[in-house]
This record gives structure tokens, C-alpha cells and sequence, in this order.
């Protein structure tokens, strides 16, 4: 099958469940669009093992040859990521910068740390011994809250401006810090990275060099679109920028994510301000396209993924561990993040809960445990992972809006409008 002819499937399908969705189901797009394209996958599956339907083996195929992990990470992502950030204020980020930054650096490394520790000590006691190394990788892919699904889920949800931002902003840069913790500890696994100074030494230049190729390639953006007032132009200028520098970024072995968030907060911040009123419309409606697009189409995918996921009797008790053990370390690291300066915590009323219970996980982390090296221990992450992608999704950003009425600090479109 071609590239073009795998592109037209996945964007049917897409059409067709987002038709469905809006039509009758009427759930949140990246809900509706997960649990159709999940409740499709298990249906078959089923009919398969009930000797109904014989199309497993060729569904199977199909979404192994759409190879999610590099589809995502070395294709989608630098859009996704530049689309959000995008439309982030700086000064409300920089207001926010002391929380963000103690989120998504301390506690993405705390989180990962504890979900390690707690995963190989844990799965030993289902029946599953998880090296220390493996569990360590579980931690890091599992810790970075998805901006994807965040992002889509405030929309809905009608937070307050200032939670808002500050989950947001979270999600944005955790995002890039998880990826550089996992790709140090691969090198690590694979003999690459023998010592923890060159682990060091490798997220630094991965992390430090991500934000100043990004803030770079921003900033060239800036001057050449200065220089013209043609948006078709601007607009393929913002496209290249991502594209070609995300590209870029990965030959030069830094942080490509990271680099797109900051390259998206340069543009939406600056460069915009230099475009004409005509310009800044046609841009701001092209990244509202991809962004909606990509994202349907991603979370298409991430329904589709369980039919690689070598979901057995001998791994469900590692599934139903994940999610309480990923929830724990998600609500230890944000107290302790949080923690260290009270008055950024009592500054939003229970935001611990709230950032615990938002803090969802998405087809970042199903990518990176597709990335993982074959073999039993990437079967046993696969299956946990997926677990708490889909209770994230389907279970947390469902109930998330009902979580801030409950605790009385925004929800609901009037609370949305007042806390902007």
C-alpha cells in the first residue's frame, strides 16, 4: 500500500468517527474520536476470536504500516506543539514561569523517578520482573502530561485563565523534558550513555539546546516576515519554520520538541504583532486547521493502537497496576513541586487535585513505548502504558470539568468566560 493510499484510509476514517461523533455521540472531539476508533479495534478483535470475522491479521497490518511512533514523534509532533504554543501569552506564562517551571522540570523528573522505583518493585509481586532500567523508561514516558490532550480538554472544560495557563504551560515544556529524559535513558539501555556524566551532558545539550535553536529560528521568522506583507508567503514561513527546523533540530541532536514550543512562543508573540490584520487572521485559521486536523487524526490512532498492543492474561495485572501506581507519583511530584513555594500553591484553591486529575497522558507516551526495543519488557510497558493513556482520556478528561465545579473553581462555559 502507498503512502497516499494509507493517508486517504486514515483520513476517511477520520472523517466518518468525527462525523459520527458530532452527529450522535456529541462527546468532546479527541474523546469521541478515541473511544469509537477503540470500541471499533476490541470489536473486531472479538468477532476475530469468535471466528466470525477473519480481518485481525489484516487491521493488524494496517496499523503497524501507519508506525505510529514515528508518525507521531518524528512527523506530527513539532506541529502539534507549535500550533499550542502558538496562542500562549508570554506575560501571562511569565507570571506563571516559577510554578511551570518547578512542574515541568522537578516534577517530570520526580514523576519519573517514582513511577520507576514503584513500577519494578511492584510488578514483581504480579508476576512480572521488570529490570531496573526498563521500569526507569516506563517512568519517563509515562511522566510528561500530553500537551495534545491537555490542551484539547481545557478547551472543553472551561478552566480559569490563570489554571489555564499554568497546566498548559506544564504540558507544553514536560512534554520536551520527557522525551530528553527517555532518550537519555535509552542511550543509557543501549550502552550509549555509559556514565551519569554523560547523561547529564546529554540532557543538557538536548534540553538547553533545544530552547536556543528554537528561540533562534523564532526570531529569524520574525525578521524575514518584517520584511513583507504577502500571508501566503508569512504563512509558508511559519510552516517552514517548523517543519524544516524540526528537521533540523533532530540532525543536530537537540531537543526538537522543545525547540518547536519555543519556536511557537516567539511567533504568537512577536511575530504575529509585525503581521498586518489580514496576515495574523490567515495564519491564526491555517494552525487552528492543523491543530484540529492533526489532533483528530491522532487520536484516531491512539484508538487504533490496541490492536498492536499484545494485550494477554499474563499482563492485565500489570495494566491494572499502572493506573493507581502513574496517578500516586503524578500527585507525589506535584505536592512536592508545589511544595516548595506555598503561597504558588494556595495561589489556585486545591490545585493539587486539580493538576493531579489533569495531568493527562496521551499518544506521546504509546509512541515512545513503541519506540522501545522489542522484547518481553516492551510488551509489559506497551500494555501499561495504553492502560493509562485510556483511563487518562477517556476516564479523567471526561470527568474534569465536573472535578473543577465540584471543588467550585471554574467549569462550565459561564465560570470559563469569568476566569478569562
Amino acid at each position: 500500500m502507498t503512502t497516499f493510499q494509507l493517508a486517504a484510509i486514515v483520513l476517511s476514517l477520520t472523517a466518518g468517527l468525527a462525523y459520527v461523533n458530532a452527529r450522535v455521540l456529541r462527546l468532546p472531539a479527541s474523546v469521541g474520536l478515541m473511544a469509537t476508533a477503540l470500541v471499533g479495534s476490541i470489536a473486531l478483535l472479538g468477532l476475530d476470536a469468535a471466528g466470525v470475522l477473519d480481518v485481525t491479521a489484516r487491521a493488524r497490518a494496517l496499523v503497524a504500516q501507519l508506525d505510529f511512533a514515528n508518525t507521531l514523534l518524528h512527523g506530527m509532533l513539532g506541529l502539534l506543539l507549535f500550533a499550542g504554543a502558538l496562542h500562549i501569552d508570554l506575560a501571562d506564562l511569565g507570571a506563571e514561569k516559577v510554578a511551570v517551571g518547578l512542574l515541568a522540570l522537578g516534577g517530570t523528573l520526580a514523576s519519573a523517578a517514582l513511577v520507576g522505583v514503584a513500577a519494578h518493585l511492584t510488578l514483581h509481586l504480579v508476576g512480572h520482573d521488570l529490570p531496573w532500567i526498563d521500569a526507569l523508561l516506563f517512568g519517563a514516558l509515562i511522566a510528561p502530561t500530553d500537551p495534545i490532550a491537555v490542551l484539547g480538554m481545557l478547551k472543553s472544560a472551561g478552566a480559569p485563565r490563570r489554571l489555564e495557563i499554568r497546566i498548559a504551560g506544564e504540558s507544553l515544556f514536560n512534554d520536551g523534558v520527557g522525551v530528553v529524559i527517555f532518550t537519555v535513558l535509552l542511550a543509557i539501555a543501549s550502552g550509549h550513555g555509559a556514565t551519569w556524566t554523560d547523561a547529564v551532558a546529554l540532557f543538557a545539550r538536548e534540553a538547553l539546546g533545544g530552547a536556543a535553536f528554537g528561540l533562534a529560528g523564532g526570531y529569524l521568522t520574525l525578521r524575514l516576515v518584517r520584511t513583507i506583507d504577502d500571508y501566503s508567503v508569512e504563512v509558508l514561513l511559519t510552516l517552514t519554520l517548523v517543519v524544516a527546523g524540526y528537521a533540523a533540530a533532530e540532525w543536530l541532536h537537540v531537543s526538537a520538541p522543545i525547540g518547536a514550543v519555543v519556536a511557537g512562543l516567539v511567533v504568537g508573540n512577536h511575530a504575529r504583532a509585525a503581521m498586518s490584520e489580514q496576515t495574523r487572521a490567515h495564519v491564526d485559521l491555517f494552525w487552528r486547521l492543523i491543530d484540529e486536523i492533526l489532533n483528530a487524526v491522532l487520536f484516531l490512532m491512539i484508538g487504533l493502537a490496541i490492536m498492536v498492543v499484545p494485550v494477554s492474561r499474563a499482563v492485565i495485572g500489570a495494566a491494572a497496576v499502572a493506573v493507581p501506581l502513574v496517578l500516586g507519583a503524578r500527585w507525589l511530584s506535584v505536592a512536592a513541586a508545589l511544595g516548595i513555594l506555598p503561597s504558588i500553591r494556595r495561589a489556585i484553591p486545591h490545585s493539587i487535585a486539580i493538576l493531579t486529575w489533569g495531568g493527562l497522558r496521551g499518544g506521546l507516551s504509546i509512541a515512545m513505548a513503541l519506540a522501545l526495543p522489542p522484547g518481553d519488557a516492551r510488551d509489559v510497558i506497551l500494555v501499561m502504558t495504553y492502560a493509562v493513556v485510556a483511563f487518562s482520556i477517556l476516564i479523567q478528561g471526561l470527568s474534569f470539568g465536573r472535578l473543577l465545579r465540584a471543588l467550585g473553581v471554574g467549569g462550565g462555559s459561564a465560570a470559563g468566560a469569568a476566569g478569562r
